[in-house]
């Protein structure tokens, strides 16, 4: 056994030849050292990279919950009487969306977009989603992307509808404006799950007895369906996963064009809807997803 070895059979390391105590006052001298320095303005940033990230999460939450609320509402203008009453509350609804978009455009001022898109990506495909749905309630149509980001362009008077303001510093570098963009992607799943919300309003305005509504969804979702079908699978997987619903939901809506085409007059108007939630369950029952 070597002398470097103890009575153990184990070889001592250097350190322990050192008292404890001495090495502890050795850490609390490096600890001004500027590698120390260094890593505690690292830990400084990513702390507030992180709180930063919990915010827009936490925005993105509440837009998506709005933008949820604004197309329930929606969906009532099948059977409402006045049409425009709920389409002037929805707006106020989507103005309420907007805000809390604001709040987000502030918190990513002077920040990349792309290193914080994961937070916040569910709440914009929801407001999307609303505003592309009340579009086409108005004028039988697909927004644009360009539309909505104009529309997410926010001044100092947007501003002041808000308690929070930001610092002076942010409004001098922005100018008084903020704006958030709307990613193709985001878009793209948007109007992915808008034909779902379309499907639905098609089959409770049948239940209404509103004949023409089905066949202005089902030549729509068609448009639709075209424009993804050239992405394919070329787009990123989410899009590519959103397609076969997208299928989904015009198989509903053109077999609800069928029996209307075919045996609309056999069928009461007050039976239709039950009529086709029937066939949409057999639908689902081939497909094996019920």
């Amino acid at each position: 056994m070597s002398s470097k070895e103890g009575s153990g059979g184990f070889r001592k390391r250097k350190h322990d030849n050192f008292p404890h105590n001495q090495r502890r006052e050795g850490k609390d001298v490096h600890s001004s050292s500027p590698v120390m320095l260094a890593f505690k303005s690292f830990q400084q940033e990513l702390d507030a990279r992180h709180d930063k990230y919990e915010r827009l999460v936490k925005l993105s939450r509440d837009i998506t919950v709005e933008s949820k609320r604004t197309i329930f509402l929606l969906h009532r203008i099948t059977s409402a009487p006045d049409m425009e009453e709920i389409l002037t509350e929805s707006e106020m609804k989507v103005d309420g969306v907007r805000q809390k978009i604001l709040q987000a455009a502030q918190e990513l001022s002077g920040e990349d977009m792309h290193q914080f898109h994961r937070a916040m990506t569910t709440g914009l495909q929801e407001y999307v989603e609303a505003v592309s749905f009340q579009h086409f309630i108005k004028t039988r149509s697909l927004i644009s992307m360009d539309e909505i980001n104009k529309q997410l362009i926010f001044s100092t008077e947007d501003n002041g509808k808000e308690n929070k303001t930001p610092s002076s510093d942010t409004q001098d570098k922005q100018c008084g404006t903020w704006r958030l963009k709307i990613t193709p992607v985001d878009y793209l799943l948007g109007v992915a799950d808008l034909t779902g919300e379309l499907m639905r309003m098609c089959i409770n305005s049948v239940g209404n007895g509103d004949i023409d509504t089905p066949f202005e969804v089902s030549q729509f979702l068609r448009q639709v369906y075209d424009g993804f079908s050239f992405i394919g699978n070329t787009g990123p997987y989410e899009v590519s996963k959103k397609l076969y619903t997208l299928k989904q939901s015009l198989a509903k809506v053109e077999n609800a064009c069928y029996a209307l085409k075919v045996r609309g007059s056999e069928i009461p108007k007050h039976m239709l809807a039950d009529v086709f939630s029937v066939k949409t369950e057999m639908i689902d029952q081939e497909e094996g997803i019920s």
